[in-house]
Formats: structure tokens, C-alpha cells, sequence
């Protein structure tokens, strides 16, 4: 059996969703397929018990809850989606603790640019001068990165606005955060509370890529967070609602065997069943290196994209526990959304550590309550953690020790935070749910169970990725979607890289008809 559509996308994830709702809405016959039984990927909820718990969203950027500045509701109005999301906005950035005695700290910080500055000054005196500064060069590199979102089609003309008009964006675009951070003079503790945000891309500051961190910031602090109201799960169905309204064809339990190519072009895909699908355009939201390793005959890739992929390194991996509580979190005495808990003020050594279960005490946990009041029973509370693991630790654990292993780092993620925060916790927890990287990688068909893609260094930044994306287009009419892409892994990222596809995929189709 062979059908025909302008385009497919592979996978109902977060980029997958918003690629194919932005190709329905411009009038393409598109076919989102996806393997699992529900849209969302990552992006979703699950119940145990009475509780209804979020997979793995802690907090949502791009929205712009203080500023009004939102990419992302500028993308789901324009596709359909904008108004089926509730959004609760956050008035807290984080709690960062560490749970070295001797060089302990406990930092609270809220969200907006005066809030922030004002904040940390109280903590570190004489440091708002240079932290204005640092927000002055993050809000910059906004402008610039927006200027080279708009860009359709590069022409090299464009380098000379961007050299006249974007200059700290060049001059910083390929070094650390720690190196640009002590370059413009900011102290240790500045450095400890800016840098706190480092688990969320799952590597150390003084080699993670200061244009993917200083956006985050912006996104974060800046404009401000949220929470869907209705759960991650929420922004899923509300993106295929809005796909299918504009007469998108949506194939759930289905999965793609192949992505066929011929003549150096794809030409559609294969099914499982053998059902062959023909389209001028494919939007993959799986990997690259799923794509290439497991959907594409290796004999049609080229060798400079087999490079590309196996020079990259995978980032972190995720561990996550899921608490529900049967106490208030005003009964239980937690006063605080983010909780960031290190074992040290040295990220770099945090990082290293987390390599093994034994040493790694690294958590991000999130009460779920302190955004929304009632999304549990009255008189309950939900609690979910999770850690990193830089290595590849979690596949040396056997079959007959997963079950032990799992559940002994779990009640040592509970210690810690109890540990850190004071708050007891241990006795009140009725349902209790616990994801590992081979959970991640079985659900999600993430290499290796990571959470973060492929890691953002200063060698393989935005910057890079943006170049090389407007240098080789890779295999005609193949585009990716998602985390694995040029803004690298997160939520944000991947709807922002979704519609990106879209977008390239509609003028790859224009540009062929012409």
C-alpha cells in the first residue's frame, strides 16, 4: 500500500508536534507518526494512585510571564494551540543548596532582572554593577539570536550586519560561562547563584557554551516562568488538537521502519507493516544518530553527516523519583517550587562526581504545589527529583541488581534533600514512582536513556550549529527536529527547533517547485 503527503514527521514529541502543526497550518498534507499510543515524548503526565504526576517538566521558558516577550505563544498562536494552554506563572526562580557544611550556602532567588540584580546583591555586596553588566550582554545575545531565527535564507551578505551589529555575541560565542563570567569580574558567590542552573543542561559551566546558558538565563529570569496548568501533558495535546483542526493526519502505534532515499534525496518512508508513504518532506524528531544508525540504509549517508554525528557526545542521562505525599506542603514546611541541591559550590567537581551512583549527589527537585495549589487531593502534595548522571554508569548495573540499585539511590536523593532543606519528608510519602535512564531510553528511544542531547561545549555551541546548519543542509528534504538540534535539548529548544524545521521543510518544497 503506498499513500502520498507533502510531509512527515516522525515522532509526536515536542519539536515532532510543533513541526507538524506549523506544516498543517500552511496548508501541507501532513502525517505526524508516532510509535507510542500518546503524543508528548517527554512531554507528559502519568497517574499512580490518586496523584497525577509530570513526567519531567520542572518549569517552562519562552513564555514571558514578566516581560510579554514569548517566542513560544508566538509560535502556538500562530499554529492553533495558544488558547487550549492554562499557564501558571512562577514568582521564584530557585532555592540553591549545598550540602557541604563547610562551605554551606543557601540562596533563594526570584525571577525578573531588578528582582535578580537587587537579590544577589544582598547575598554578594558591590556585585549589581556586574551582574547588570552580565544581564546588559545576555539581553544582546537575544537580539542577535532572534535576528538569526528570521533568517530563511542565508545570504553572505548577512555576515556584515552580523559583524556590525552583533558584536558581543561574536566576541563571547565560542567560550565557557565560567570564562566569560570571570573575564567581566564577578566574584565566587556570583558566579555559585548565576551558575545554579547548570543541571538543567547537564554540564559543568567551565565547558559548557556560554550562548546556550546566557539564553537560558534570559528565558528564565528575565521573562519570566511558568507552568501548564493541565501538566506538560497539556502543551501535547493542545499542539495535535491544533494539527488536526488544520487537517493534519495523526497515526498513533505506528512505527517507521525505514526513511527511504533515493538519488541522494529522501523520498518518504516505510512502515513496519511495509506500508510505503511518500512525501516531498521528512521532519524527524528522532535522534540524528537513531536516524542514521537504526531509519537510513548507511550506504546513502553521506560520510561528512556520519562524521558530524560521531564526533558529538552524548549529554547527561536522567534519574527522577516521583513523591506523592500525603501532607500539605504547608503542612510539611515546603515553602519553595525549585530546590537545587548540590554536594558542593564547585559545579566541575558536582559534574565529575556524578559519573557514579555511589558519589553523585546532584538534585533538581520540584514541588509542584508552590505552582499549582490544587494539583493534587486537599491535604497532599507532590514531590519529584531528579539527578544527572555524566557517565554511562546505569548500563554496568545487571539485571539481578537493577531493582536495588534504583531504589537505594532513590532513598539517598530523599536523605539529601531532607539533609539539605530540613523538611521530613520520609514519613509522609504514599505513592512513590522511580525513572532511570533505561526507563528514559525504553520510553523514549533516547540513546543511552540521555535527557539533554547531545552536549552543548564551546566547541559545539549554537554558533556552530547554526553554521553548519546554514552551510550544509545535510540530505535534501531531511530535517530534525528537537533537542538533538541547533538550540540542544529542552523544552523550549525543541518547539523553537520544531517550528524551525517546519519552516525550512515549507522552503525546501517552495524552492523545488520553483
Amino acid at each position: 500500500m503506498v499513500k502520498n503527503y507533502d510531509a512527515i514527521v516522525i515522532g509526536a514529541g515536542n519539536g515532532g508536534l510543533v513541526a507538524s502543526a506549523r506544516l498543517a497550518k500552511e496548508g501541507k498534507k501532513t502525517l505526524l507518526i508516532e510509535r507510542h499510543n500518546l503524543p508528548g515524548g517527554f512531554a507528559t503526565s502519568f497517574v499512580r494512585g490518586r496523584f497525577e504526576f509530570e513526567a519531567s517538566l520542572h518549569e517552562l521558558c519562552g513564555v514571558g510571564s514578566i516581560t510579554g516577550k514569548s517566542p513560544l505563544q508566538k509560535i502556538f498562536k500562530e499554529v492553533g494551540a495558544a488558547d487550549k494552554i492554562e499557564w501558571v506563572a512562577l514568582d521564584e526562580a530557585f532555592r540553591v543548596i549545598t550540602l557541604d557544611e563547610k562551605n554551606k550556602c543557601d540562596y533563594v532567588m526570584p525571577l525578573g532582572k531588578e528582582k535578580f540584580i537587587a537579590k544577589l546583591e544582598e547575598y554578594d555586596k558591590g556585585s549589581a554593577a556586574v551582574v547588570t553588566k552580565i544581564f546588559d550582554i545576555i539581553e544582546s545575545i537575544e537580539k542577535t539570536l532572534d535576528f538569526v531565527s528570521d533568517i530563511e535564507d542565508f545570504k553572505p551578505s548577512m555576515i556584515k550586519e552580523i559583524f556590525s551589529e552583533h558584536t558581543d555575541f561574536l566576541k563571547i560565542a565560542n567560550y565557557s560561562v565560567d570564562e566569560v563570567l570571570k573575564s567581566l569580574g564577578a566574584s565566587q558567590v556570583t558566579r555559585d547563584i548565576i551558575n545554579a542552573y547548570w543541571c538543567y543542561l547537564g554540564q559543568p559551566t567551565d565547558e559548557l557554551n556560554v550562548i546556550h546558558y546566557f539564553t537560558m538565563l534570559h528565558a528564565y529570569i528575565i521573562d519570566g516562568a511558568v507552568i501548564p496548568k493541565g501538566r506538560s501533558h497539556q502543551i501535547s495535546t493542545a499542539l495535535l488538537e491544533a494539527f488536526t483542526e488544520n487537517g493534519g493526519e495523526a497515526w498513533f502505534n505506528t512505527a517507521v521502519k525505514k526513511i527511504n532515499i533515493e538519488n541522494g534525496a529522501v523520498t518518504g518512508v516505510t512502515l513496519e507493516d511495509g506500508t510505503v508513504v511518500n512525501a516531498k518532506a521528512v521532519v524527524c524528531n528522532a535522534s540524528p544518530y537513531n536516524a542514521y544508525t537504526k531509519l537510513i540504509d548507511e550506504k546513502v549517508i553521506p560520510e561528512k553527516l556520519k562524521k558530524e554525528v560521531n564526533a558529538k557526545t552524548l549529554g547527561a542521562k536522567g534519574f527522577a523519583v516521583f513523591l506523592g505525599l500525603n501532607r500539605s506542603a504547608e503542612e510539611i514546611g515546603l515553602n519553595n517550587h525549585t530546590y537545587f541541591i548540590y554536594p558542593d559550590n564547585d559545579n566541575r567537581k558536582c559534574y565529575e562526581l556524578s559519573k557514579k551512583i555511589e558519589t553523585n549527589d546532584v538534585q533538581a527537585t520540584v514541588c509542584l504545589n508552590k505552582a499549582i495549589e490544587d494539583c493534587s487531593p486537599e491535604g497532599t502534595s507532590i514531590l519529584y527529583m531528579t539527578s544527572i548522571f555524566a557517565g554511562d554508569e546505569w548500563s554496568n548495573v545487571s539485571v539481578k541488581d537493577y531493582y536495588k540499585t534504583k531504589q537505594a539511590f532513590a532513598e539517598k536523593m530523599i536523605d539529601n534533600f531532607e539533609k539539605a532543606t530540613g523538611i521530613a519528608i520520609k514519613d509522609y510519602i504514599e505513592e512513590i514512582e522511580i525513572a532511570t535512564p533505561m526507563t528514559y531510553a525504553r520510553y523514549t528511544d533516547a540513546p543511552a536513556g540521555t535527557i539533554y542531547g547531545y552536549e552543548a561545549t564551546k566547541e559545539d555551541g549554537i554558533v556552530k550549529r547554526i553554521v553548519f546548519d546554514m552551510i550544509d543542509k545535510g540530505i535534501p528534504g531531511l530535517y530534525f527536529a528537537g533537542g538533538y538540534t541547533t538550540r540542544h535539548m529542552g523544552y523550549s529548544p525543541s518547539y523553537t527547533t520544531g517550528d524551525m524545521a517546519a519552516k525550512n521543510a515549507i522552503l525546501g518544497m517552495e524552492k523545488e517547485v520553483k
